[in-house]
């Protein structure tokens, strides 16, 4: 039987989406074992065996301790021992970070990107390239576990119904001089609505708008309608808005009911990361922009008038 190990990324006893979406499919292919870092093990030992988890490998209180470096030793020191098939991580900073470091404890590679993954004699990654438009798959050959980076939004979270997992504490090895490093601080984000990779409803804004000042029709539509808003990386490496609103393939993935795009043409890379929503509704002053092609309604027409029009229309 295939044995997956799945990273769990939690917070203050939250399981991430992505978490929940990697063991959808981790628990189609085989037993399923979490790995994850902190003091909330025992929190999330429920949720994440409704979701198919048999066991859970916990660090423990890391005492404000960087989790990448220990939970990384931990988990190639259990690895070394019990030889997991496959290692799925999500494609997010903390999961980046343990990807890498196991990738340099267990001696093996890893395939990033990843949306899909097939049993066939061994596990088989499966990357778009090209901007989605042609699937690269790699399959493993060594004897070491294979590393997989997988791209949000992949599969769909949803409970199994099994029963509370296991919680297992392993030992962290001696770091050394890594493991001194602590976290001093942390930021989070206020945001009056919901997370934009999670939203049903996401509205982007991009060059179309003209000005920086113009996103705020994106963003009093996004409230209006009870969604998120989004943005181009055009506008994003202009300075109009932070790094967290980009959506596309070096941004966030989303996969909304409805996505709105107004004032973006459809460079490649944009559409890698929103083509998966329901429904999209275009809005662009040029008949020939590239996001007409995978827009299920289009709107021909200056963003600074149909905006405004849609505000209106909706109301207070």
């Amino acid at each position: 039987m295939v044995n997956v190990w799945v990273h769990a990324e939690t917070l203050n006893g939250a399981v991430s989406t992505i978490t929940l979406e990697l063991l959808a499919k981790a628990r189609e292919l085989g037993d399923v074992t979490a790995f994850h870092a902190g003091p909330d093990a025992d929190q999330v030992a429920a949720e994440l065996g409704s979701h198919g988890v048999s066991r859970i490998l916990t660090t423990g209180d890391l005492d404000n301790g960087l989790p990448g470096p220990s939970l990384a030793s931990a988990v190639a020191a259990k690895a070394e021992e019990e030889s997991p098939t496959a290692i799925l991580l999500g494609t997010t900073y903390g999961g980046r970070d343990v990807a890498g470091r196991l990738s340099v404890k267990l001696d093996a590679p890893v395939i990033t990107n990843i949306v899909d993954l097939i049993e066939n004699d061994g596990l088989t990654g499966v990357e778009p390239v090209f901007g989605g438009t042609t699937n690269v798959k790699t399959k493993f050959t060594g004897d070491t576990p294979g590393i997989f980076l997988v791209r949000p939004k992949s599969f769909t979270a949803e409970a199994a119904g099994g029963g509370q997992a296991s919680v297992e504490t392993i030992q962290i090895p001696d770091l050394g001089s890594t493991g001194s490093a602590k976290i001093t601080n942390r930021f989070v984000e206020e945001s009056d609505g919901p997370k934009l990779d999670e939203a049903a409803i996401v509205i982007s804004g991009g060059r179309g708008l003209g000005e920086a000042e113009n996103f705020r029709m994106i963003e009093d539509l996004a409230g209006k309608l009870g969604g998120a808003a989004g943005a181009s990386r055009a506008i994003v490496d202009a300075g109009w808005v932070p790094y967290s609103y980009q959506v596309g393939q070096t941004g966030k993935v989303v996969k909304p009911d409805v996505y709105i795009a107004a004032g973006i043409s459809g460079a490649t890379q944009h559409m890698v990361g929103m083509k998966g929503s329901k429904t999209i509704i275009a809005i662009n002053k040029d008949p020939e922009a590239p996001i007409f092609s995978i827009a299920d309604l289009g709107i021909v027409g200056d963003v600074h008038k149909v905006l405004p029009a849609l505000l209106e229309a909706i109301g207070d």
